[in-house]
């Protein structure tokens, strides 16, 4: 039978051809022999079918080990893994390109290996045995070299004018020719690189990167080449010479260059192969590839200046990263309240407009909902949304410093209950300005919001004296109604989780050396014709020289009428409490009966816990006016429309960091301006998914969102640079961020 085949290599086993004469026997072989050359080659583009198996997978020091599915796709060279086996429908729980992959076993054992993509991420991986393992690396050094060759021969096609691309080689040639001519002067392959990028301008084409640094890869290998013959040129084994072509060195010095030469041109056709040009588009303001085909590529123009929105093309998940967009680097720096100025105009709700255009939307909605529904997953429609964020919200409760300010003046801890009380129920008017319900936007997790406050200092020589140096801002450098001295009060927020929802807010002022933590979080719900929105958390009210807490909540607030023209109301039972003085305010918000009564009430009452005394009682309305009925028979009138609303100072846009509400939702705010509904909806949806995905890779991770300025403390989150008790602050370093040294002394008591 070998004779059969002459010369042939018999890589095949073969029929039986003893009938077949010798002629035959030899064509059929022939062909034979083509078929399984077809296949080789085709084997070659297809290295194997798609591999999948059970996988131990480290996930982190906590979790340990996780069995997980693994899936191996050769075709796009990709390694995903599922929760289980019958998720692989499902969106993997993560993945990596293999191109350009390390992949090595451990030495420690014989079951464990770690795939390491070229973007750096790695999956750290057990398999059952040996064997196992052996199986698998293979399979995937096969891919990864596999696809890794194939980008590197890909031809790239930069996008540059016509005159460019046919410029470019004869430039390269004539630089090699011009060094080949004079590599010995240096001078000659400056003027060569220098000469070759002035053609490129005066040609009009448009210089690519690329294209320059192949020129200089170009002479690099001409430099290499020339070392080589000349190393050749040199003498061998003559020991009186005073270096031979066998000098240990000079054969180092040949291996690495070159093959340090080779590394560099096989990383360049990779990422010309991986390039792709966006053409208009700054590479900062791109998207990512998972939304691309979902948005227009005005969203991709609009988007934060800074802020490199596109992840690795090999992962999914890869932008959601410890890094998670350089937050930590931009919390490191500190508030500047130098650089805030006044709101131009206290924020006021606009008008929904005809609801009949939106009812359609409405209905829909309505009809995938079911009575007492979770609303806190549920997309809810553009058009209702305020043009502010729920931590911005949080801020403009204080519209009213100077009352918040007041209380740790007050001298008897009664008159202080009160005074807390006049504040809280004067804070939500400015919130909720106008009569139409709208939803301000849900944070991102790692979003953050910072204002402040200047508010005039008391006149009364005894608070004069408590003011502190650090703590007391020159009439020159304050705006607001009165003069004099002014403190200042700062705000600080921060959405510290995403599922529950969770803001944290802290108020502080040294000057009166108070401040305030609380941290809520949201939980909606469908009640049918109106929507409900529960604020769980507790406030808390440090007075520190006095050493009182006053504990509260927040009411809830629903959107009625939801068909029609939506409203909202308060309604909820709240309790202020101070352990230290036994006093507690019982606060009702009450909401519209179905027939008849009014809207927007609230009644309220002041009690001694020990004794029983009843202080005070309110009835009024909550964005109305109050009446205080005292014990000793004294009234007092309150007109939340007429007492005065200080505007928070805020920082200009181009000084906020990338993360801080207003430049976040920039976009979505002016489109909303503009009453361009669909383009705030593709804002706030590449918002919400980017969101979505670095949610998921931190479950899959095991890892925690590192918060910048607000820690967990059991069910709470408290600022982690609280005032201390004796007035200094941690938060604002105002002596050395605010005020020059003449200032300060300018400020100080004698």
């Amino acid at each position: 039978m070998a004779a059969d085949g002459g010369d042939m290599p018999m890589t095949f086993a073969l029929p039986d051809l003893s009938g077949l004469s010798e002629a035959e026997r030899l064509q059929v072989i022939a062909v034979m022999q083509r078929a399984k050359e077809f296949e080789d080659v085709e084997q070659g583009k297809n290295p194997r079918p798609k591999m999948e198996g059970q996988l131990l997978k480290f996930t982190n020091l906590m979790k340990g080990w996780q069995t997980r599915w693994f899936l191996l796709e050769p075709d796009s060279g990709m390694l995903e893994y599922f929760e289980k086996e019958e998720h692989k429908k499902q969106r993997p729980r993560g993945c990596v390109h293999l191109a350009a992959a390390i992949i090595s076993p451990s030495e420690e054992d014989s079951q464990t290996f770690t795939v390491t993509a070229a973007n750096g991420e790695a999956f750290k991986l057990r398999a059952s045995d040996a064997r196992e393992r052996q199986h698998w690396v293979d399979r995937l050094r096969s891919t990864a070299e596999y696809h890794t060759a194939n980008i590197a021969q890909q031809p790239h096609q930069p996008s540059h004018s016509a005159s460019s691309k046919e410029g470019s080689t004869p430039r390269r040639l004539e630089a090699s020719h011009r060094l080949r001519g004079h590599y010995s002067s240096e001078e000659s392959v400056h003027s060569t690189a220098g000469a070759s990028r002035q053609h490129t301008e005066a040609s009009g084409g448009i210089a690519s990167p690329f294209i320059e640094v192949q020129e200089y890869l170009t002479e690099a290998f001409d430099y290499s080449e020339r070392l080589n013959e000349k190393i050749c040129t040199l003498p061998y084994g003559e020991e009186s010479c005073f270096m031979s072509g066998l000098d240990k060195d000079l054969l180092i010095l040949k291996a690495t260059s070159g093959a340090t030469l080779t590394c560099i041109q096989e990383c360049l056709c990779l990422l010309q192969g991986a390039h792709v040009p966006h053409t208009g588009v700054p590479h900062s303001t791109s998207m990512p590839v998972q939304l691309s085909g979902k948005h227009p590529s005005s969203l991709s123009t609009s988007l934060p200046l800074g802020i490199n929105l596109t992840p690795s093309a090999t992962s999914p998940d890869s932008f959601a990263t410890a890094k998670s967009y350089n937050i930590l680097e931009q919390a490191q720096k500190a508030i500047d309240h130098r650089d805030e100025v006044e709101d131009s105009a206290q924020y006021e709700d606009s008008e929904l407009g005809g609801m009949e255009e939106h009812k359609s939307v409405i209905l829909h909605l309505l009809s995938q909902l079911k009575l007492g529904m979770d609303l806190t997953k549920v997309v809810l429609p553009t058009f209702i949304l305020e043009k502010r964020s729920l931590l911005e919200m949080f801020a403009d409760c204080m519209a009213h410093p100077d009352y918040f300010l007041k209380i740790p003046d007050i001298q008897t801890p009664e008159e202080r209950m009160l005074m807390v009380l006049e504040w809280y129920l004067t804070s939500f008017h400015a919130s909720r300005q106008g009569s139409v319900a709208k939803k301000p936007y849900n944070p991102i997790i790692g979003e953050t919001f910072h204002c402040s406050w200047q508010i005039p200092m008391e006149e009364q020589q005894d608070l004069e004296s408590k003011s502190t140096a650090s703590t007391t801002l020159p009439e020159s450098n304050c705006s607001g109604p009165g003069g004099g001295q002014k403190a200042l009060l700062v705000f600080h927020a921060e959405q510290v989780s995403h599922h529950p929802p969770v803001s944290a807010f802290y108020f502080e002022c040294p000057n009166k050396k108070m401040c305030m933590n609380g941290s809520i979080w949201t939980k909606s719900k469908f009640m049918g014709m109106s929507i409900g929105v529960i604020l769980v958390g507790k406030v808390t009210l440090k007075l520190l020289e006095l050493d009182e807490e006053y504990t509260f909540g927040l009411p809830s607030a629903y959107a009625r009428s939801i068909l029609t023209v939506p409203w909202v109301e308060l309604g909820d039972k709240i309790t202020i409490t101070c352990e230290k003085t036994n006093l507690v305010s019982n606060i009702i918000f009450h909401t519209k009966p179905f027939y008849g009564g009014k809207i927007h009430r609230v009644t309220a009452e002041v009690k001694n816990t020990v004794t029983g005394a009843s202080l005070c009682k309110v009835a009024g309305e909550w964005n109305g006016s109050f009446e205080f009925t005292y014990a000793d028979g004294r009234t007092k009138v309150i007109d939340t429309k007429t007492i005065p609303i200080w505007h928070k100072r805020v920082r200009p846009l181009e000084k906020q960091s990338d993360f801080e509400s207003r430049k976040l939702w920039n976009h979505v705010t002016n489109a909303l301006k503009h009453g361009d509904v669909n383009t705030a909806t593709e804002h706030k949806r590449f918002l919400e998914e980017r969101q979505r995905e670095g949610e998921r890779h931190r479950k899959d991770t095991g890892a925690l969102y590192p918060t910048k300025y607000f820690k967990n403390d059991g069910d709470q989150w408290v600022f982690k640079k609280m005032l201390k008790a004796d007035g200094r602050s941690n938060c604002v370093p105002l002596a050395q961020k605010l005020f020059k040294p003449q200032q300060l002394s300018r400020g100080r008591k004698n």
